[in-house]
């Protein structure tokens, strides 16, 4: 069974920094791509970061820049770094998982992504 747990979120002020991570088990992240979505109330859910088996990256334009994922594969996690977070970055922040195995695109579209953790909150004030 396929289990992403986040942890990192917290309150930030403007500017800060803060580190998300998603631990993965039942699952080989190494291997398959793996994104990073946000969602604040009252929105959809959007595609922030994603990253596929060989380390090839996308980001949505608003985060392009302040944001890095990363795979730390020899602890099956995934990471987050959230650089010069803004106000509008304030959401729930979810990891998701591609179905394992194969060639994958890391894109940023919801539909991609099979398995999804529970979520970790990120609330920034100015």
């Amino acid at each position: 069974q396929v289990q992403l747990v986040e942890s990192g979120g917290g309150s930030v002020q403007a500017g800060g920094s803060l580190r998300l991570s998603c631990a993965a088990s039942g699952y080989f992240l190494s291997s398959s791509c793996m994104g990073w979505f946000r969602q604040a109330p009252g929105k959809e859910r959007e595609g922030v970061a994603a990253t596929d088996s060989v380390g090839t990256t996308n980001y949505a334009d608003s985060v392009k820049g302040r944001f890095t994922i990363s795979k730390d594969n020899a602890k099956n996690t995934l990471h987050l770094q959230m650089n010069s977070i803004k106000p509008e970055d304030t959401a729930m922040y979810y990891c998701a998982a591609a179905k394992g195995g194969g060639v994958c695109y890391p894109g940023l579209s919801t539909w991609r992504y099979m398995h999804w953790g529970q979520g970790t909150q990120v609330t920034v004030s100015s």
